[in-house]
């Protein structure tokens, strides 16, 4: 019989113009002189003949004929031939070799109705499950199933290194009215390479998937198939505590790294150690040093290195620089077997305008808006998020439940939430636009941040949600269901401004600024905040945070290691970034290792253990750190002695009878004979000076401690007489 396919058709699927191709090719019931037959039609540009094979029946064999001249083949069957058996193409290629293939056109889709209602809606919590590329047996025939969001597109094919990337060979079906694109490719495995080629109307252009577990390293930008559930992960344990755990009454104190400039190889320092390298080495690392958990820029694929991973590509595949998904896996759960948490820096706020990305991916503003004044960050060159569309605010949302479900994170620290919560954000008048009420604030992303907080605290009891976000907007680490954002915690960027700003002044000078020390206190409890010295802290010409201490050799060590004693006595969660703790010299610099060869110096060996001996003292006490966002957890002594440039105060735990004092002094004079009001007579152990000679201080001080008498002062019934050593902190605990 002759085809019964339009010839106006085969040109539209030959020109990959076609939505549909599954409405063609493959298997179809048609009527062969009166009787059901198959006709089963392939596309085949590069073949010189084809057959219908039937494995169930020894092999039978059925010529299929060119029905057009650009490779579509076309053979009728009986129906009772072929008897419901799964068919293969045997193809002749030019030079006369033969191969046998399963058509991708007789296998069924994967996505069914009920995830195309979910995806409308945008709660499609684990899409990543549907969408990219998964491997799947489907009668006994294993492949891979590809699928990709493009409603605009006019056609959308994947191609690969297993189609020589050629756009004609794998073009997807497209599930109208949702805009999802899939196809199911037998005899794909892991490693297969890919992309997807999107058409809109005459523009053609591969796109790196969206959902792609891993990619290439860059500057490559494929990605690759892979299957995440290989793993076998060993934290058990350390999971059911964390979903037990008030961490806000716990000890946090965070060790933020870049995964590419911690330290490099010492045979080449041009290269990267592995994920599994740096698991073991960290590990080691943080458990001597007391940190909690380790904060990582963004492990999320991205192009460019100099962007420190926060212009990301991949938001579903961890960066390939490193090593493998499995590679991330065994860090994390390393990790955890040693008690330390694992929290990535996730960026929803913008994206790159890559071409492979998700910049314009079906030709049209999909994840972007379209007008610049909402879509685009003048600063930073990038795209901002339509997060009204629900299809975009689902990929982010399940973005995040991702890295929880997939690879055991335990928090989330979101960058430049005030970008995101802003229309106006780092714009002139005229540049941007109002919402529907007239005011500044991008209703769209509130719903946004609400929606992936309510989320993740839900499906995944104990993880922390934490917020950069720079502004004054209330509620960020607050409850939704108390008009908050629903973060866990926020960092406390006017508490690191000031602080800074105070310890770069000469000593001399400090008590002309002597309030930037003490206004933290009046905003403290207001939010659940976390203390942060940071990465940002030491770029873009800022120096070191040994740099940045006035003073000579011995007083830049002294100041650094005072403003640490003071950033671990005062309320709050701590991050320190990599380096200051042990006093880099350079400014951070992403494409080198830190300067680990100061460790000679037995400055910078004092302060790592003053940083050290911070945060085991930090874990012991719990007046530290059981109520860092009540203010029954901390009280002034005093903070008026701006003359002297001293600061005193008691931290107390939920039990009030357990307190520490704490005394600072910002000079680099030696106060003998100082005063200190204390709620109570009783021996003071001196617990903590940070002038030891331990950590190469001058050693003034009170050790072992000292008896209150009961003298009055600041209000108190009993005081100590001390000496605060130059440009130190001193903590005392009271003993029965």
């Amino acid at each position: 019989m002759r085809t019964t396919v339009p010839l106006d058709k085969i040109s539209q699927l030959v020109e990959g113009r076609y939505e549909n191709p599954f409405e063609l090719l493959g298997p179809h019931e048609v009527t062969d002189s009166g009787r059901r037959a198959l006709a089963v039609r392939a596309y085949l540009p590069d073949s010189t003949q084809a057959w219908v094979v039937d494995p169930a029946h020894q092999g039978l064999t059925r010529p299929m004929r060119r029905i057009h001249p650009a490779g579509v083949f076309e053979a009728i069957c009986p129906v009772a031939e072929m008897n419901g058996s799964r068919y293969m193409l045997r193809v002749a290629e030019h030079g006369g070799k033969k191969t046998d293939m399963h058509d991708p056109y007789s296998f069924p889709h994967l996505l069914t109705d009920y995830d195309f209602h979910l995806l409308g809606e945008g709660a499609h919590w684990r899409l990543y499950d549907r969408l990219g590329a998964h491997l799947r047996t489907i009668d006994g025939v294993d492949g891979v199933n590809f699928a990709v969001w493009a409603p605009n597109a006019t056609s959308v094919s994947v191609v690969g290194d297993f189609n020589s990337w050629d756009g004609r060979r794998h073009p997807m079906r497209k599930h109208i009215p949702s805009g999802f694109w899939e196809i199911f490719v037998p005899g794909l495995g892991e490693g297969t390479l890919y992309k997807f080629r999107v058409r809109h109307h005459d523009q053609v252009f591969d796109k790196t998937d969206p959902l792609a577990f891993t990619a290439e390293v860059p500057p490559r930008t494929a990605a690759s198939v892979v299957d995440l559930d290989r793993h076998h992960w060993h934290d058990t344990e350390w999971i059911e505590k964390r979903a037990e755990t008030n961490w806000l009454e716990q000890p946090l104190s965070m060790y933020e790294v870049h995964l590419g400039s911690w330290k490099r190889p010492g045979d080449d320092p041009s290269k990267w150690l592995t994920y599994r390298e740096l698991a073991h080495q960290l590990v080691e690392y943080c458990k001597e040093m007391g940190y909690t958990h380790l904060e990582l820029l963004p492990v999320s694929e991205h192009p460019f290195s100099g962007s420190w991973g926060y212009q990301t590509v991949g938001y579903y595949a961890v960066t390939s620089r490193y090593g493998s998904p499995q590679d991330f896996m065994y860090f994390v759960d390393l990790c955890h077997q040693n008690n330390i948490g694992v929290i990535l820096d996730w960026v929803p706020g913008h994206f790159p305008r890559d071409g492979h990305g998700l910049n314009q991916f079906d030709g049209t503003a999909l994840y972007e808006h379209a007008d610049p004044r909402q879509g685009e960050h003048r600063d930073w060159g990038t795209k901002i998020f339509n997060y009204g569309r629900h299809e975009v605010r689902n990929f982010l949302v399940a973005n995040a439940l991702f890295w929880f479900d997939k690879y055991h994170i335990d928090g989330i620290r979101v960058d430049a939430v005030a970008s995101m919560l802003y229309l106006d954000y780092s714009r002139e008048d005229g540049d941007w636009i109002p919402n529907r009420y007239g005011g500044r604030e991008n209703l769209d992303a509130i719903g946004f941040i609400k929606q992936f907080n309510e989320q993740a605290h839900a499906q995944f009891p104990g993880v922390l949600t934490i917020a950069e976000e720079s502004t004054a907007w209330a509620g960020v680490s607050r409850p939704t269901y108390l008009g908050g954002l629903g973060f866990s915690l926020k960092w406390n960027m006017g508490w690191m401004n000031d602080t800074l700003s105070y310890m770069r002044h000469e000593p001399i000078h400090r008590k002309y600024h002597h309030d930037e020390l003490t206004f933290s206190l009046i905003y403290a409890f207001h939010e659940n905040f976390v203390l942060p010295f940071s990465h940002d802290e030491v770029v873009h010409g800022k120096g070191s945070m040994l740099d940045q201490m006035p003073g000579d050799l011995w007083q830049q060590f002294a100041n650094l290691r005072l403003l640490y004693s003071y950033m671990w006595t005062h309320p709050g969660k701590k991050l320190l970034f990599m380096g200051g703790d042990f006093g880099q010299w350079n400014e951070w610099n992403y494409d080198a290792s830190l300067q680990w060869d100061l460790m000679q110096w037995e400055s910078h060996q004092g302060l790592l253990k003053c940083v050290a001996d911070l945060n085991h003292l930090y874990r012991r006490e719990q007046a530290l750190h059981q109520l860092d966002f009540d203010g029954a957890g901390f009280e002034w002594i005093d903070c008026h002695d701006h003359e002297d440039s001293t600061l005193s105060y008691i931290r107390r735990a939920k039990n009030p009878d357990d307190f520490l004092v704490v005394a600072n002094n910002f000079t680099p004079v030696p106060r003998a004979g100082y005063r200190i009001g204390v709620p109570r007579l009783g021996w003071y152990e001196e617990i903590f000076n940070s002038d030891s000679t331990f950590y190469t201080g001058s050693n003034l001080g009170n050790a072992p401690g000292i008896d209150a008498d009961d003298f009055s002062t600041h209000g108190r019934p009993a005081s100590i007489s001390v000496t605060l050593p130059p440009l130190a902190t001193v903590v005392f605990k009271p003993r029965a």
